[in-house]
């Protein structure tokens, strides 16, 4: 995956979910997304996704939300 998208996903990560839906309005404006299809996630991901929400500090964010609203500009 390309450094923009990680970053993107980072961004997308830390956001409050009121940001997400703006974000993803924002998206489905710009872009067709006609052929998107979602992906299910593999067993890396899944235990990933489990640590974080489990509290595991190796998969908390690094940066606040607010800090990385300022550093995008938000």
């Amino acid at each position: 995956m390309s450094n923009v998208k990680e970053r993107i996903l980072g961004a997308v990560t830390v956001m409050s979910e009121e940001d997400a839906k703006k974000v993803w309005e924002l998206i489905c404006a710009t872009f067709i997304l006609n052929n998107a299809e979602e992906e299910i996630p593999d067993p890396e991901e899944l235990e990933a996704m489990n640590a974080y929400k489990a509290g595991n500090p190796d998969y908390q964010p690094s940066i606040s939300q607010s800090e990385l609203i300022k550093k995008l500009g938000l």
